[in-house]
């Protein structure tokens, strides 16, 4: 298993983004090299570990090749595991452009505190910053929440930090993010006025979703976080997540639909019949013998390509046969004589 990046953030398995956030914030700061410079070598051995593991388990690439092969997966000297379908890997190896190379520490550090030396030499009170509120005014998405916490730690700078960017999943149907929408998102966030009074105000962000976009796709609202004295205020980040649809799935920019089909039908001829996710429907004749593995490709008949959305991706359209469980000898005799065996 090589090193146990969950004892050393001090989580467990299960923990989710904002436990790991937590954990990181709370032990880079107990070990930053800065705040231990009587114990220099060891805090810099600590610190890297812990950047390391905090960049592991907060990618879920990297996190699902830690769980099933530990560090050793990490680093391509395993063979490559069950992602549940995901291409993570080439044939027999984990390929160079994946294999993990641990960045810079300190890079990590200040992209998540907005500063690079917290202490100068100095210790200090450790501040923080409410959640920024926010609700959807569209779709009748269940948004209302907080955004979490930002960042924090102790520092003396020459000026005001930056506050951690704060980050929520954006969930979206799937004709949404084929055809395009708009969403509105209402924030309540506390600014600071010109005698240094802190009021909370309202806000409606306008979110211009286009067609295409994938899960994961990143919409930044610069400085809408919290106002803070001698802090710069946080971003806000949409993160894209798809919702489940119940006729298709979505492969990159192709969306992938199964039919149900009997014996028969997969033998004598099938006309499948869908409505696509802009409204239109289609009639598509299948003229081949459908096998198992049989899968019928309909060009630019699938998601707009993000890039460039007047072009689509391809349907693939699969089927699932139903065989029959029992034959009486007379159709045992009829489909060998069809068959010629």
């Amino acid at each position: 298993m090589g090193v146990d990046y969950y004892k050393i953030l001090q989580v467990d398995r299960n923990a989710k983004d904002d436990d790991l956030k937590k954990a990181y914030r709370k032990l880079a700061m107990k070990w930053h090299p800065d705040k231990n410079p009587n114990n220099k070598k060891e805090s810099e051995a600590k610190f890297k570990q812990i950047s390391e593991a905090y960049e592991v388990l907060t990618d879920p690439q990297k996190r699902v090749v830690y769980d099933q092969y530990g560090e050793e997966g990490l680093k391509g000297s395993v063979p490559p595991p069950d992602t549940g379908g995901t291409s993570y890997y080439s044939t027999g190896e984990i390929p160079t452009s994946f294999r993990f190379n641990p960045r810079n520490a300190d890079d990590i550090f200040a992209e998540f505190f907005g500063f690079s030396r917290p202490f100068g030499g100095m210790g200090g009170a450790g501040g923080g910053m409410r959640g920024t509120r926010f609700s959807s005014g569209i779709f009748g998405d269940d948004m209302f929440g907080s955004f979490g916490d930002g960042g924090g730690g102790s520092m003396h700078q020459s000026g005001p930090r930056k506050a951690p960017a704060i980050e929520n999943k954006l969930p979206c149907r799937l004709e949404e993010l084929y055809k395009g929408t708009t969403k509105k998102m209402k924030i309540s966030r506390e600014i600071v006025d010109i005698s240094g009074k802190t009021m909370q105000v309202q806000e409606i962000l306008t979110i211009d979703i286009k067609p295409g976009w994938k899960k994961g796709t990143k919409i930044t609202f610069p400085e809408k976080g919290n106002e803070q004295p001698n802090v710069v205020p946080a971003d806000l980040v949409f993160i894209i997540d798809e919702k489940p649809h119940p006729m298709f799935t979505r492969d990159g920019s192709d969306l992938i639909v199964t039919q149900n089909i009997s014996l028969a039908e997969a033998l004598t001829g099938y006309t499948v019949h869908l409505t696509t996710l802009d409204g239109r429907n289609l009639s598509i004749p299948i003229s081949s013998v459908i096998h198992p593995n049989y899968e019928e490709v309909i060009p630019r008949e699938g998601m707009p390509i993000q890039k460039d959305p007047t072009k689509r991706g391809n349907l693939r359209i699969k089927f699932n046969i139903k065989f029959p469980t029992r034959l009486t000898s007379e159709q045992k005799a009829g489909i060998k004589k069809l068959l010629g065996s």
